[in-house]
């Protein structure tokens, strides 16, 4: 028997090399703990970003500007018969009051190019709203009326400043503008237009620098075109590199004397400059008119009127000098769309609401009319069909290998596949899809029912592994209890085991769903890209889902369809967010502890 009595220091424990080890130990549990809260922290960190652009893009798509225009209904244009019938009432020219009730706003508008910048203030579906308005009341025919037409994307984002805005520059100065009929002067007792040329100025020295980034390209060319000519190997080939040498220099000096006209413009005292459309806009608003500078000097300018002035302009105080953030070049929103919109704001006749079309209108290629309801609807009936496929034929094959088939080859090849199968990429049934069901059993293209057959075929390997795993965690003594008492297996495994189970169940399944309402590749195989406007009633119907139609809308050029693509992908985000909270609401309402 040991000695108890024998002396602490003779025990291991605590020495400097045990200590030293423990010190190890917690300073490596320590540093593993570090690791997954940073991790922890930048996957959270990304989330927030991915959110946040997100929904900063998505802000402007959930509101819509409205202009409100006095309207005639004139009934020997819409109802010269007097029938007052809504059918032909909506065939009528609408679109014809709308330019004319534009035209009334703006009289002074003439030139037909500026006709049809006055008339893209307002959608271009703007006036079947007012038509199904007079359908579905006749007795507006004959009458005048206030009514709100939606406004164009492009006024629309110039209102949420897309476009950026318009700058007021301080003036000091009394104004006086003298019209010749052509051109305008105006003249300032104060240098007040002294810092709008230097603002000309600065543009002036970015587009110098634009040029000789350019001239530098050219540079690069005439370099390379003289190697060419020195390696080439026959005489034609050497003239050829040796002309395009040559003017490319001749390309490269052009640029550069235009930036140095640039630079010396730019650095020069006073002057008068030319407004070109490269350069920012400068406007002016004075006696209810306004003026467009073309040329600019310290105190004076000249310029044209983009809206008719009240009277002569004579030693006036009060007037206002703006200037636009962007050169009319780089904007979709014209100088005199500007004014137009800016006196129409200044009359009260432009509003903001919030945007319910987004969520009750089907998909359209003007961005103002676009909405995602029908993609809602369209992603409702594919997953109808998906679920109504993949879940009871994923539950019972899995209670089929879990309680039935016997262990041999056939079964181990099976589970094999299955697990495969679930690593496909999605794609791979979409080309699936469109093989068979389309090509072989004529299944309608671009139709829920095509959709949610290549769907399921993708969630079963999911479902059929969280039902496997969902039946194997039920205890053996449930199983043995039920056939104790004289149940059969098939009475044990549906009576006991499969309840117990479908907590597990319908959270795999749920979860297997949310993967596939996220899917695109194998939805654009089948077709369900095409552009869809109707609403589909039935899984036989033409139709596109959420994902697709974010995609869809990624590509389109129109600057408007940016902001609803952010907002269809937060209202993906938000189905997503539903299913997996409905996911974790069955785990924690039905979930049983062993």
């Amino acid at each position: 028997m040991s000695d108890m009595s024998q002396s602490a220091d003779a025990i291991p424990f605590g020495n400097a090399k045990t200590m030293a080890r423990l010190k190890r130990r917690r300073w490596a549990e320590w540093r593993l703990k570090a690791y997954g809260i940073i991790a922890i922290a930048l996957a959270a960190l990304a989330l927030v970003a991915l959110l946040s652009s997100v929904v900063t893009k998505a802000g402007g798509a959930f509101t819509e500007s409205y202009l409100t225009l006095r309207i005639t209904i004139d009934p020997e244009r819409i109802d010269p018969q007097g029938t007052r019938d809504p059918k032909k009432l909506l065939r009528a020219d609408f679109g014809g009051l709308t330019k004319a009730a534009l035209r009334d706003t703006f009289p002074s508008v003439r030139g037909r190019g500026e006709k049809r910048e006055l008339y893209d203030l307002v959608s271009s579906g703007a006036s079947f709203e007012l038509a199904t308005k007079v359908a579905a009341d006749p007795s507006l025919v004959g009458q005048t009326i206030d009514f709100p037409f939606l406004t164009s994307d492009v006024t629309d984002l110039y209102l949420k400043g897309a476009y950026g805005g318009l700058q007021t520059t301080p003036i000091k100065g009394r104004l006086s503008v003298q019209d010749d009929g052509k051109t305008v002067t105006l003249k300032s007792t104060a240098p007040d237009f002294s810092v709008a040329l230097e603002r000309v100025k600065r543009s002036l020295l970015q587009q110098a620098a634009f040029e000789r980034r350019q001239a530098a390209l050219q540079d690069n060319g005439v370099r390379h075109f003289r190697e060419l000519a020195q390696s080439a190997s026959t005489q034609e080939a050497r003239s050829q590199a040796e002309a395009e040498a040559t003017r490319r220099a001749g390309e490269r000096d052009r640029l550069i004397a235009k930036a140095e006209d640039f630079e010396a413009r730019a650095k020069g005292s006073g002057g008068t400059e030319e407004l070109i459309p490269s350069n920012p806009s400068l406007l002016i608003r004075v006696a209810g008119g306004w003026i467009k500078l073309t040329s600019v000097s310290a105190d004076s300018a000249t310029g044209k009127v983009l809206l008719p002035l009240d009277g002569p302009v004579v030693d006036a105080g009060v007037w206002t000098l703006f200037t636009t953030d962007l050169p009319e070049d780089a904007r979709k929103v014209s100088d005199n769309q500007i004014v137009w919109i800016e006196a129409l704001r200044a009359k009260g006749q432009l509003e903001t609401v919030f945007n319910t079309r987004f969520f009750t209108a089907s998909d359209s290629r003007e961005p103002e009319l676009a909405g995602v309801w029908g993609a809602a609807v369209g992603s409702f009936w594919t997953m109808l069909v998906t679920f109504g496929l993949a879940f009871p034929i994923g539950v019972l094959a899995a209670i089929y290998l879990e309680e039935f088939a016997p262990k041999r080859r056939l079964t181990d090849f099976i589970e094999v596949n299955i697990n495969n199968l679930a690593a496909v990429p999605s794609i791979v049934f979409g080309l699936l899809g469109l093989a068979v069901f389309l090509g072989f059993f004529g299944v309608p293209r671009s139709s829920p029912l095509a959709g949610g057959i290549v769907l399921a075929l993708m969630t079963l390997p999911t479902i059929i592994i969280a039902s496997r795993a969902a039946i194997r965690a039920v205890p053996p003594s449930i199983r043995e209890a039920a056939l104790g008492v004289g149940a059969s297996r098939l009475q044990a495994t549906f009576h006991h085991v499969l309840p117990l189970a479908m907590p597990g169940i319908m959270t795999g399944t749920i979860i297997g769903m949310a993967q596939a309402l996220g899917e695109t590749a194998p939805l654009i195989m089948i077709g369900m890209v095409a552009f869809i406007v109707d609403v589909p009633t039935g899984i036989l119907d033409s139709a596109t889902v959420l994902p697709v139609q974010v995609y869809r809308w990624s590509d389109f050029p129109e600057r408007a369809f940016e902001a609803r693509t952010a907002a269809a992908i937060l209202v993906l985000l938000a189905f997503l967010v539903i299913m997996n909270a409905i996911a974790i609401f069955l785990r924690k309402r039905f979930e049983r502890r062993w």
